[in-house]
This record gives C-alpha cells, sequence and structure tokens, in this order.
C-alpha cells in the first residue's frame, strides 16, 4: 500500500490554501444522487485496485456512484478534489502520497463542504499529530511489524539457523510514519526472539516498490559478502520481492533466505505459485477489498445520517506462505 514520497511544493501549498478556486461550498441537496471520490496514490498497485473495485462495487449495490483518482503527489490530490467538487461530490476517501498535506487536503475539501475519510495512511497536521476531525481506517502497522518479526522468527527456528551466522537487510523508508512503524514492529520482535542487533542493516528505499528494494538492498548484500543466510523484511512485499531478487542476483540460494511482506496481493500469489520455492517465504496478508468497502461505507454512512464513524480504526492480518495462500485468500476476500 505505498509509494515515493513527493513533498508537496510551496507553491502547490499556496494553491492549497490560499489560491483555490474561491466558489461557495457546494451543498448536497436531498434529492441529488450520492456521489463520491476514491483518491489512491499508487493507483497501479494491486492493494489500491482492490480497494477501489470494492468502493465501486459497493456503489453499484448501494445506489451511489464512485469516482476513483489516481493522485500520486500532492497537486494530483488537489487537483482531484477540485474535480469533485466541480461534479458536486459530497466526499471522498483517500490515501494521501503524503501524510503532511493533512491540513492542505482538510482546507481544501472544506471549500466544497465535502466529508472525507482516509484509508492505509493516516494525515497528519502541522505537529505531526493524527488530523482531528478526520476519521480513518488502517492496519495497525506496528502490530504488524511483530507479525513478520515473529513469521521470520519461526522459520528461522524451523530451519535450525543460528542467529549469529543470519543478517538482516530492514529495507526502510522512515519518512513515511506506516513505514518506520512496520519496521520498527518487525526489529523489536526479532530481537526479542534471540536475533543479534549488529547483524540488521538498513537499506533506505527511494521507492516503495520492487525496483525500490532491489534497489536498496544490493549494497547491503554486498557489503558483507560474508554473510550466507538472510531475512529480509519492510513496509510491503513489493519491496521485500526487490531484496529478494538482490540475492538472487548474487545467487543465494532460496533456501538461505527467509522474506517476509505485508499486504497479499497479486505478486504474492504469483511468487507462490513458482515451481520452485523462492527466497520469498510469505507475506502478512489483509484485505484491501474490506478496506476499500469499510472505508467508503463509513464515508457514505455520515453523508447519509452525519453520525462520524470511529476516529481510528486499526485491522492485523494472517501469515500467508506457499502452503496456506489459497486458503488464506478466501477467508479474507481478496
Amino acid at each position: 500500500m505505498t509509494n515515493p514520497i513527493r513533498r508537496l511544493t510551496l507553491s502547490a501549498l499556496v494553491a492549497a490554501l490560499c489560491a483555490a478556486p474561491f466558489a461557495l461550498p457546494l451543498s448536497a441537496h436531498a434529492d441529488a444522487p450520492l456521489k463520491i471520490g476514491v483518491l489512491v496514490k499508487m493507483p497501479e498497485q494491486a492493494w489500491f485496485i482492490n480497494e477501489e473495485k470494492a468502493a465501486t462495487a459497493l456503489g453499484q449495490k448501494e445506489g451511489f456512484s464512485v469516482v476513483n483518482i489516481g493522485t500520486p503527489d500532492g497537486e494530483k490530490v488537489l487537483a482531484a478534489i477540485d474535480n469533485l467538487g466541480a461534479q458536486g461530490a459530497q466526499g471522498f476517501v483517500i490515501c494521501p502520497p503524503d501524510v503532511r498535506l493533512g491540513p492542505a487536503i482538510q482546507a481544501r475539501a472544506k471549500r466544497y463542504n465535502m466529508k472525507f475519510v482516509t484509508v492505509d495512511d493516516q494525515l497528519v497536521d502541522s505537529n505531526g499529530k493524527p488530523l482531528a476531525g478526520v476519521p480513518h481506517l488502517g492496519m495497525s502497522a506496528f502490530k504488524i511489524g511483530n507479525q513478520v518479526g515473529q513469521a521470520i522468527s519461526d522459520e528461522m527456528k524451523k530451519r535450525g539457523w543460528k542467529p549469529e551466522e543470519v543478517g538482516a537487510i530492514r529495507i526502510t523508508d522512515y519518512e513515511l510514519p506506516t513505514a518506520k512503524l512496520r519496521t520498527d514492529g518487525a526489529t523489536e520482535t526479532l530481537v526479542a526472539n534471540g536475533f543479534k542487533k549488529d547483524n540488521i542493516f538498513d537499506a533506505p528505499q527511494k521507492t516503495t516498490d520492487d525496483e525500490g528494494g532491489f534497489n536498496a538492498a544490493s549494497p547491503v548484500l554486498s557489503k558483507h559478502p560474508n554473510i550466507k543466510k538472510w531475512v529480509i523484511f519492510a513496509l510491503n512485499e513489493e519491496s521485500v520481492l526487490g531484496g529478494v531478487r538482490a540475492t538472487e542476483q548474487l545467487h543465494i540460494p532460496g533456501t538461505d533466505v527467509i522474506g517476509v511482506g505485508i499486504n497479499g496481493a497479486g505478486e504474492a500469489f504469483a511468487e507462490f505459485q513458482k515451481k520452485e520455492p523462492t527466497g520469498f517465504y510469505g507475506t502478512i496478508a489483509v484485505s484491501s477489498t474490506n478496506h476499500g468497502k469499510q472505508s467508503t461505507q463509513n464515508l457514505v454512512d455520515w453523508i447519509k445520517s452525519g453520525k462520524q464513524p470511529p476516529a481510528d480504526t486499526q485491522t492485523t492480518g494472517k501469515l500467508m506462505t506457499r502452503e496456506n495462500w489459497k486458503d488464506v485468500r478466501t477467508e479474507l476476500g481478496i
């Protein structure tokens, strides 16, 4: 669920707060058909495709229309809200490209009298605190990180690996709070299970996809050729898969790698279906379909009833591996 962090430029921020169209707020009419927007930061990723599909399906079932818009940076977010405002939309669900856009998004939504909720990544105010008055549905990032660390620890024990002989590649994006919480959670659990702190190596990533994971992990592997066994974790499974590809390029056997991601989407399924197991051991699967459906339902109910959804709803996931991925996929509806 994640992406390159694109900082909002000064001109865009000014536009957000000052230079937006000075139209009067648009009020929803009782007889007007309900229309909402779904704004996602990486519309090409399977996670967000599933969220959009779930929102659209709910709209078809309950009789409201959904406008899906990809918003990979701050300027596109603001333009999308203007677009929705021009269409008379009464609200939107958003997974922001940068959580620090909170005040700008809130100001722009207010111009059009639109309610909005966040999904996956929670917006923050100028002090870095969760943006007040904006309901959020997301994953308990730290607890899911704990699940990653436990899955790695359990598999290391199963394989009989000695902690002092194993290196960990922690693919990081500390500018994204969700990413830091996930990798911090994994680190905490690994260390609690006896992993050596000195053997955990940071691999800062520029993009949160396969390529970003590959480019982050490769220098770490090259710097420590004496380490023959590796574990890999990150904020999502795409990054972990990139790290696994980096180990393959150096001809490190898949049996000497344990990569555990987070999400449970198409790339993980493809990996599990390969004839021979790879270094990608598993992923903590969560339901993007449920996230899309529930966040949309929360927004629509809020618009219709005026009753604001809970301020912060958190979910966790389930370990999905080569052995159980089909059953978990069915169970979670993904």
